[in-house]
Protein backbone atom coordinates (compact mmCIF):
# COMPACT_ATOMS: atom_id res chain seq x y z
CA UNK A 1 0.00 0.00 0.00
CA UNK A 2 1.15 3.58 -0.64
CA UNK A 3 1.53 4.35 3.06
CA UNK A 4 4.17 1.63 3.33
CA UNK A 5 6.58 3.58 1.15
CA UNK A 6 8.78 6.18 2.86
CA UNK A 7 8.91 9.84 1.98
CA UNK A 8 12.24 10.91 0.47
CA UNK A 9 13.81 14.35 0.72
CA UNK A 10 17.08 15.62 -0.73
CA UNK A 11 19.11 17.11 2.13
CA UNK A 12 22.48 18.81 2.47
CA UNK A 13 24.70 20.03 5.29
CA UNK A 14 27.96 21.97 5.61
CA UNK A 15 31.30 20.38 6.47
CA UNK A 16 33.86 23.15 6.62
CA UNK A 17 33.56 25.02 3.34
CA UNK A 18 32.00 22.04 1.54
CA UNK A 19 28.32 21.24 1.09
CA UNK A 20 27.56 17.54 1.50
CA UNK A 21 24.55 15.85 -0.09
CA UNK A 22 22.29 13.03 0.92
CA UNK A 23 18.79 11.57 0.83
CA UNK A 24 16.58 11.28 3.89
CA UNK A 25 13.96 8.53 3.84
CA UNK A 26 11.30 8.77 6.56
CA UNK A 27 8.22 6.73 7.47
CA UNK A 28 4.93 8.42 6.69
CA UNK A 29 3.84 8.21 10.33
CA UNK A 30 4.03 11.39 12.45
CA UNK A 31 7.56 12.24 13.56
CA UNK A 32 8.07 11.86 17.34
CA UNK A 33 8.84 15.10 19.25
CA UNK A 34 12.42 14.00 19.95
CA UNK A 35 13.09 12.82 16.41
CA UNK A 36 13.19 9.33 14.94
CA UNK A 37 15.89 6.72 15.36
CA UNK A 38 18.30 7.34 12.48
CA UNK A 39 20.23 4.81 10.42
CA UNK A 40 23.05 6.38 8.42
CA UNK A 41 23.53 4.17 5.36
CA UNK A 42 26.90 4.38 3.61
CA UNK A 43 27.12 3.30 -0.03
CA UNK A 44 30.01 1.28 -1.40
CA UNK A 45 32.36 2.06 -4.20
CA UNK A 46 33.39 4.45 -2.78
CA UNK A 47 32.95 6.37 -6.05
CA UNK A 48 29.28 5.45 -6.35
CA UNK A 49 26.04 7.10 -5.23
CA UNK A 50 22.57 6.49 -3.84
CA UNK A 51 19.59 7.59 -5.90
CA UNK A 52 16.07 8.70 -5.03
CA UNK A 53 14.58 5.36 -5.99
CA UNK A 54 12.96 2.29 -4.48
CA UNK A 55 15.10 0.25 -2.10
CA UNK A 56 13.76 -2.81 -0.31
CA UNK A 57 16.59 -2.43 2.21
CA UNK A 58 15.54 1.13 3.04
CA UNK A 59 11.87 0.14 3.29
CA UNK A 60 12.76 -2.61 5.76
CA UNK A 61 14.01 -0.01 8.22
CA UNK A 62 11.48 2.76 7.59
CA UNK A 63 8.72 0.18 8.05
CA UNK A 64 10.11 -0.32 11.56
CA UNK A 65 10.11 3.38 12.40
CA UNK A 66 13.66 4.30 11.41
CA UNK A 67 14.66 7.27 9.32
CA UNK A 68 17.41 6.37 6.85
CA UNK A 69 20.01 8.90 5.76
CA UNK A 70 21.77 7.86 2.55
CA UNK A 71 24.97 9.90 2.52
CA UNK A 72 26.44 10.79 -0.86
CA UNK A 73 29.72 11.81 0.70
CA UNK A 74 32.52 13.53 -1.20
CA UNK A 75 33.72 11.09 -3.83
CA UNK A 76 30.17 10.20 -4.86
CA UNK A 77 29.06 10.59 -8.45
CA UNK A 78 26.31 12.88 -9.66
CA UNK A 79 27.42 16.19 -8.13
CA UNK A 80 30.13 17.24 -10.54
CA UNK A 81 33.76 16.38 -11.14
CA UNK A 82 35.17 18.46 -8.29
CA UNK A 83 32.89 16.75 -5.80
CA UNK A 84 33.81 13.29 -7.08
CA UNK A 85 37.56 13.88 -7.12
CA UNK A 86 37.56 15.52 -3.67
CA UNK A 87 38.06 12.05 -2.18
CA UNK A 88 41.32 11.47 -4.07
CA UNK A 89 43.99 10.80 -1.46
CA UNK A 90 41.43 11.33 1.32
CA UNK A 91 39.52 8.03 1.45
CA UNK A 92 39.02 7.08 5.06
CA UNK A 93 38.88 10.73 6.10
CA UNK A 94 36.33 12.76 4.14
CA UNK A 95 33.81 9.94 3.74
CA UNK A 96 33.88 9.34 7.50
CA UNK A 97 33.61 13.03 8.35
CA UNK A 98 30.73 13.62 5.92
CA UNK A 99 28.70 10.75 7.41
CA UNK A 100 29.37 11.81 10.99
CA UNK A 101 28.42 15.41 10.29
CA UNK A 102 25.32 14.25 8.41
CA UNK A 103 24.08 12.43 11.50
CA UNK A 104 24.79 15.48 13.65
CA UNK A 105 22.95 17.74 11.19
CA UNK A 106 19.83 15.58 11.31
CA UNK A 107 19.91 15.71 15.12
CA UNK A 108 20.37 19.49 15.09
CA UNK A 109 17.30 19.85 12.85
CA UNK A 110 15.17 17.79 15.21
CA UNK A 111 14.78 14.97 12.69
CA UNK A 112 16.79 12.33 14.58
CA UNK A 113 16.97 11.14 18.16
CA UNK A 114 20.59 11.61 19.32
CA UNK A 115 20.28 8.59 21.62
CA UNK A 116 19.29 6.28 18.75
CA UNK A 117 21.83 6.73 15.98
CA UNK A 118 23.22 3.78 14.04
CA UNK A 119 25.42 3.44 10.96
CA UNK A 120 25.49 0.70 8.32
CA UNK A 121 27.48 0.02 5.16
CA UNK A 122 28.92 -2.67 2.95
CA UNK A 123 32.37 -3.05 1.36
CA UNK A 124 33.75 0.52 1.11
CA UNK A 125 30.71 1.58 3.14
CA UNK A 126 31.72 -0.90 5.84
CA UNK A 127 35.18 0.68 5.86
CA UNK A 128 33.54 4.04 6.61
CA UNK A 129 31.38 2.48 9.34
CA UNK A 130 34.46 1.07 11.08
CA UNK A 131 36.33 4.37 10.84
CA UNK A 132 33.33 6.25 12.24
CA UNK A 133 33.27 3.99 15.30
CA UNK A 134 37.05 4.22 15.71
CA UNK A 135 37.34 8.00 15.49
CA UNK A 136 33.95 9.16 16.81
CA UNK A 137 33.12 6.89 19.75
CA UNK A 138 29.81 7.47 21.46
CA UNK A 139 28.06 9.13 18.53
CA UNK A 140 26.51 5.95 17.15
CA UNK A 141 24.93 3.41 19.45
CA UNK A 142 25.57 0.64 16.93
CA UNK A 143 27.40 -0.05 13.69
CA UNK A 144 26.80 -2.69 11.02
CA UNK A 145 29.64 -3.65 8.70
CA UNK A 146 28.80 -5.91 5.78
CA UNK A 147 31.95 -7.38 4.20
CA UNK A 148 33.69 -4.14 5.12
CA UNK A 149 37.28 -3.29 4.24
CA UNK A 150 39.44 -3.42 7.36
CA UNK A 151 42.99 -3.41 5.96
CA UNK A 152 43.87 -1.22 2.97
CA UNK A 153 47.23 -2.83 2.31
CA UNK A 154 45.62 -6.26 2.16
CA UNK A 155 42.89 -4.91 -0.10
CA UNK A 156 45.49 -3.56 -2.50
CA UNK A 157 47.29 -6.91 -2.51
CA UNK A 158 44.21 -9.07 -3.12
CA UNK A 159 41.73 -6.88 -5.02
CA UNK A 160 40.27 -8.07 -8.31
CA UNK A 161 41.65 -6.98 -11.67
CA UNK A 162 38.82 -4.53 -12.39
CA UNK A 163 39.92 -2.34 -9.46
CA UNK A 164 43.68 -2.76 -9.84
CA UNK A 165 45.46 0.54 -9.01
CA UNK A 166 42.17 2.00 -7.71
CA UNK A 167 43.78 2.80 -4.35
CA UNK A 168 46.62 4.71 -6.03
CA UNK A 169 44.12 7.50 -6.50
CA UNK A 170 41.99 7.07 -3.38
CA UNK A 171 44.86 6.67 -0.90
CA UNK A 172 48.23 6.88 -2.69
CA UNK A 173 50.83 4.73 -4.41
CA UNK A 174 52.70 1.93 -2.65
CA UNK A 175 55.26 1.56 -1.20
CA UNK A 176 55.61 5.35 -0.89
CA UNK A 177 52.40 5.70 1.15
CA UNK A 178 52.73 2.56 3.26
CA UNK A 179 52.36 4.47 6.53
CA UNK A 180 49.18 6.12 5.24
CA UNK A 181 47.70 2.73 4.34
CA UNK A 182 48.41 1.58 7.89
CA UNK A 183 47.01 4.68 9.57
CA UNK A 184 43.79 4.68 7.51
CA UNK A 185 43.06 0.97 8.13
CA UNK A 186 40.53 0.46 10.95
CA UNK A 187 41.97 -2.93 11.89
CA UNK A 188 44.98 -1.17 13.41
CA UNK A 189 42.75 0.99 15.58
CA UNK A 190 39.97 -1.48 16.39
CA UNK A 191 40.89 -1.43 20.09
CA UNK A 192 39.37 2.07 20.17
CA UNK A 193 35.91 0.83 19.17
CA UNK A 194 33.54 0.92 22.14
CA UNK A 195 30.14 1.02 20.46
CA UNK A 196 28.38 -2.23 19.55
CA UNK A 197 29.35 -3.59 16.14
CA UNK A 198 27.80 -6.29 13.96
CA UNK A 199 30.07 -7.84 11.33
CA UNK A 200 28.58 -9.86 8.46
CA UNK A 201 30.82 -11.65 5.98
CA UNK A 202 30.64 -14.15 3.13
CA UNK A 203 33.02 -17.09 3.39
CA UNK A 204 33.82 -16.99 -0.33
CA UNK A 205 34.29 -13.24 -0.73
CA UNK A 206 37.07 -12.62 -3.26
CA UNK A 207 36.95 -8.81 -3.02
CA UNK A 208 37.18 -8.49 0.76
CA UNK A 209 38.41 -11.90 1.96
CA UNK A 210 37.26 -13.56 5.16
CA UNK A 211 40.56 -12.73 6.86
CA UNK A 212 39.63 -9.05 6.90
CA UNK A 213 36.51 -9.73 8.97
CA UNK A 214 38.35 -12.19 11.21
CA UNK A 215 41.03 -9.63 12.04
CA UNK A 216 38.56 -6.96 13.14
CA UNK A 217 36.53 -9.45 15.19
CA UNK A 218 39.67 -10.68 16.95
CA UNK A 219 40.43 -7.11 17.94
CA UNK A 220 36.89 -6.61 19.24
CA UNK A 221 37.19 -9.74 21.37
CA UNK A 222 40.47 -8.57 22.89
CA UNK A 223 39.00 -5.15 23.67
CA UNK A 224 35.81 -6.59 25.14
CA UNK A 225 33.67 -4.62 22.70
CA UNK A 226 30.06 -5.84 22.35
CA UNK A 227 29.72 -7.38 18.91
CA UNK A 228 27.86 -9.84 16.71
CA UNK A 229 29.65 -11.87 14.05
CA UNK A 230 28.07 -13.94 11.30
CA UNK A 231 29.81 -15.72 8.43
CA UNK A 232 27.52 -16.84 5.61
CA UNK A 233 28.93 -20.00 4.08
CA UNK A 234 29.04 -20.04 0.29
CA UNK A 235 28.30 -16.32 -0.03
CA UNK A 236 30.63 -13.82 -1.70
CA UNK A 237 30.71 -10.03 -1.84
CA UNK A 238 27.02 -9.56 -1.11
CA UNK A 239 24.12 -11.86 -0.32
CA UNK A 240 22.51 -14.00 -3.02
CA UNK A 241 20.58 -16.77 -1.28
CA UNK A 242 17.09 -16.18 0.08
CA UNK A 243 17.90 -17.91 3.36
CA UNK A 244 20.97 -15.70 3.80
CA UNK A 245 18.99 -12.52 3.20
CA UNK A 246 16.28 -13.60 5.63
CA UNK A 247 18.79 -14.48 8.35
CA UNK A 248 20.70 -11.27 7.80
CA UNK A 249 17.70 -8.99 8.29
CA UNK A 250 16.45 -10.92 11.30
CA UNK A 251 19.83 -10.61 12.97
CA UNK A 252 20.23 -6.94 12.06
CA UNK A 253 16.81 -6.16 13.51
CA UNK A 254 17.61 -8.06 16.70
CA UNK A 255 21.00 -6.35 16.98
CA UNK A 256 19.50 -2.87 16.63
CA UNK A 257 16.77 -3.68 19.15
CA UNK A 258 19.43 -4.76 21.62
CA UNK A 259 21.81 -1.84 21.18
CA UNK A 260 19.95 1.13 19.67
CA UNK A 261 16.50 1.02 21.22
Amino acid sequence: PPQAYPDCTAVSWPVGEATIHGLLFEPRSPRPPGGRPLLVNVHGGPTSARAMSFSADTCFFTDRGWAVLEVNYRGSTGYGEAYRTALDGRWGELDTLDCVEGAKAMVARGLADPARLAIKGGSAGGFTVLNALVHHPGLFRAGISNYGVTDLAQLEATTHKFEARYLDRLVGPLPQQQRLYHDRSPVHHAHKIRDALAVFQGSDDKVVPLEQAESIVDALKKAGTPHHYRVFEGEGHGWRRAETIETYYKEVESFLEAHAS
